[in-house]
């Protein structure tokens, strides 16, 4: 059974950013909230494409240099 949300308090800005990105989107402001809201509750898998460019793109090439990429953060922290 759906569920009725109400936001209030909304500031001026942002209501015009969200009308903004709905006509954008072709969609109502309503409809684009929804959208915001299903994709930050439940986000897509990457699909196994995705990962691997994503991967390509790092510049790995061995696991000892993902290790060092990840030492060198964490110290940097």
């Amino acid at each position: 059974m759906p569920v009725t949300l109400s936001i209030k308090n909304v500031p001026d800005r942002l209501a015009e950013k969200l009308r903004t990105r709905a006509a954008r989107h072709h969609r109502s402001l309503q409809g684009e909230l929804l959208a915001i809201l299903e994709e930050t509750v439940s986000p897509r898998r990457a699909s196994p494409g995705e990962l691997l460019k994503s991967l390509k793109a790092s510049g790995l090439t061995t696991p000892a240099e993902a290790t060092r990429m990840i030492r060198t953060d964490r110290d940097a922290r």
